[in-house]
């Protein structure tokens, strides 16, 4: 698929997408969004794919909305920004998790914005160590959106989400992972190699299960303790059926590296 905003590469079960407006640290405009939700579209139906990655061109990964799109730019009239976030953040975010693979998220330089939580939408974020993640609604009269009020208590806790959200302050990668807000901080020549090293291995992993443990782990917030445990039931009858979990059995058995399905 030919993309003017993004770039789509797929390899060894490896769903690339590249956030690719670096004169514009890769903010988001409606052209964006359609071509990120297409891009998604072909890697749903696309089997083969097993892992996602996501990162940005440039030297920042996501600076959120780009307020010069006409979508979006006050003008004579008021705009209505819950548009923007009714038909694309919020369908973007549920998606990012809810997919049935893993999605990774890259991130160089800059994520502010709904591109820090874009980024935390993801299922893990690795990030480059001079990368920082910005809550800068706060700076033009706005709320954490693209699931940030959600994401960022659980995340974080209430008074560091608090802090991040009213001050806007920036929050270097370096503390982001000591606060558990990321899986890991890496030196920044090594980012895309350490993305790119996971995803492979994603690639080659029993996604179904990777899927299941991803739907339960996302859904538990809003579980009880023994809702939880019914659908731990659910999911391990449904994969104890599955080629993937005979194949580890034996692999294991036999001392030997699985050659899972997948999807």
């Amino acid at each position: 698929m030919e993309f003017e905003t993004i770039a789509l590469a797929i390899e060894g079960g490896v769903a690339r997408i590249t956030l690719n407006r670096p004169d514009r640290l890769n903010s988001f405009t409606v052209q964006m969004h359609e071509e990120l939700s297409a891009a998604l579209d072909w890697i749903d139906g696309d089997k083969s794919v097993r892992c996602l990655l996501l990162n940005g061109a440039g030297r920042g990964f996501c600076a959120g909305q780009d307020l010069s799109d006409p979508a979006v730019a006050p003008g004579g009239e008021a705009v209505d920004l819950g548009i923007a976030v009714e038909r694309h953040y919020s369908p973007l975010v549920r998606r990012l998790a809810t997919m049935e693979l893993p999605v990774i998220c890259a991130v160089n330089g800059v994520a502010a914005g709904a591109g820090a939580n874009i980024a935390f939408a993801c299922d893990i974020v690795i990030a480059a160590r001079s990368a920082k993640f910005i809550q800068s609604f706060a700076n033009i009269g706005l709320i954490p959106d693209s699931g940030g009020t959600w994401v960022l208590p659980r995340l974080a806790g209430q008074a560091r989400a608090l802090g991040l959200a009213l001050t806007g302050d920036p929050l270097p990668a370096e503390r982001a992972e000591a606060w558990g807000m990321i899986w890991k901080c890496v030196d920044d020549e090594a980012l895309m190699d350490e993305a790119g090293t996971l995803a492979a291995r994603f690639a080659k992993g029993a996604t179904r299960g990777l899927a299941a443990t991803k739907q339960a782990l996302r859904s538990s917030f809003g579980r009880s303790l023994g809702e939880a445990l019914d659908l731990e039931r659910d999911l391990m009858r449904e994969l104890g059926q599955s080629v993937d979990y005979q194949e580890g059995v034996a692999a294991f058995t036999e001392k030997r590296r699985p050659v899972f399905a997948g999807r």
